[in-house]
């Protein structure tokens, strides 16, 4: 596995280097043992706080991240906390992420569907291009503010991996195409912690 250890206006020393790679490898050894790459992430929390945040996104198959991420007062011990949370998500799934892997090598490539993700600004949350307002303050024209825009695939999966997918990147939501009707689905996390499914039902 490739691993990039690096630190945003910090210094990475070898012995937290050394203890990234072995913890990591252990890790992927451990629960999948089919990882190809990971980056971790070291930088500081705020101005003066002590605190250090540590980022993780490790692939653990072609389209599948693990991405975790801890805040702590200590750069080894956020580590550990994100590490332990990667582990976990990794138990958790470690059946059905074998199980896609083995698919993965009998099949041909998953249909993908190309999109455009945008960022949109929300009033109050954080910069966005000025643009023309009304004598009220409200801007003009009825589409939102493009902040940002990435090209991206919709993959065609079963629900499980789906919800899989999604807990394992930590994201709030995932569209997908779904592999049983051919539909445009989502899931997405509910306030209560449980996992929401959207299945648009044609006329």
């Amino acid at each position: 596995m490739e691993m990039t250890v690096q630190g945003k206006q910090i210094d990475i020393g070898d012995a937290l280097r050394t203890h990234v790679k072995e913890k990591l490898t252990d890790i992927d050894e451990k629960y999948f043992n089919h990882a190809t790459d990971a980056t971790v992430t070291f930088s500081r929390e705020g101005h003066g706080s002590g605190l250090f945040r540590v980022n993780i996104s490790m692939r653990v198959s072609k389209n599948v991240m693990v991405i975790t991420e801890a805040t702590e007062n200590d750069p080894y011990v956020a580590f550990d906390s994100a590490s332990e949370k990667a582990a976990k998500r990794l138990r958790r799934y470690k059946r059905q992420l074998r199980d896609h892997h083995a698919r993965k090598q009998k099949t041909p490539e998953e249909e993908q569907t190309k999109a455009l993700y945008y960022t949109l600004a929300v009033q109050g949350g954080g910069e966005a291009p000025e643009q023309d307002n009304d004598e009220d303050g409200v801007p003009l024209g009825d589409d939102p503010v493009v902040v940002a825009e990435i090209s991206a695939d919709i993959e065609t999966l079963s629900v499980s991996d789906a919800v899989m997918r999604m807990e394992l990147a930590d994201r709030n939501a995932l569209l997908f195409r779904n592999a049983k009707n051919n539909r445009l689905n989502m899931v997405y996390m509910r306030n209560d912690g449980n996992v929401g499914w959207v299945d648009p039902q044609e006329d």
